[in-house]
C-alpha cells in the first residue's frame, strides 16, 4: 500500500507516537457497532501499520549499523593498545 496517502504530519511522527495513534484507532474501531461503515478506517489502519513496520525496520537497521561500527572501533582501539 502507498503510505503517501498518509499526511506528512503523521509520517514524521516517531514510532511510539505512530503506535499510540494505531492503538487509538483500534480502540475506536472496537467500539463501533457497524463495522461495514468502517472500511476506510480499517484501510487507514493497514497503511499506518505498514508505515510503522517500515520505520521499525529502518530504525533497527540503523541501530545494527551503529553497533557494528562501535564494535569495529573498539576492536581497532584494543589492537592499537596491544601493539
Amino acid at each position: 500500500m502507498n503510505e503517501k496517502i498518509i499526511p506528512d504530519h503523521i509520517t514524521s511522527k516517531s514510532l511510539s507516537e505512530l503506535t499510540d495513534l494505531a492503538n487509538e484507532l483500534v480502540a475506536k474501531l472496537e467500539n463501533k457497532k457497524n463495522l461495514e461503515e468502517s472500511t476506510e478506517e480499517y484501510q487507514y489502519l493497514i497503511k499506518l501499520n505498514n508505515l510503522i513496520e517500515k520505520k521499525f525496520k529502518k530504525n533497527s537497521k540503523n541501530i545494527s549499523e551503529n553497533t557494528k561500527l562501535k564494535i569495529k572501533n573498539m576492536i581497532a582501539t584494543n589492537e592499537k593498545k596491544t601493539k
